[in-house]
């Protein structure tokens, strides 16, 4: 699967293509959004 998604990503430029690489490889998506603290400090504010 890591060959064929690599082999895809390099043929298309396609990014789905190349999360499925990193995912296959065992890394980790690093696009994780973080929590918006904005809107916990907020909540406790309000309670």
């Amino acid at each position: 699967m890591k060959d064929f998604s690599w082999k895809y990503f390099s043929m298309t430029g396609d990014v789905d293509a190349y999360l499925l690489y990193k995912e296959s490889n065992g890394e980790e998506s690093e696009a994780k959004e973080p929590e918006d603290l904005s809107v916990t400090q907020e909540t406790e504010w309000l309670q």
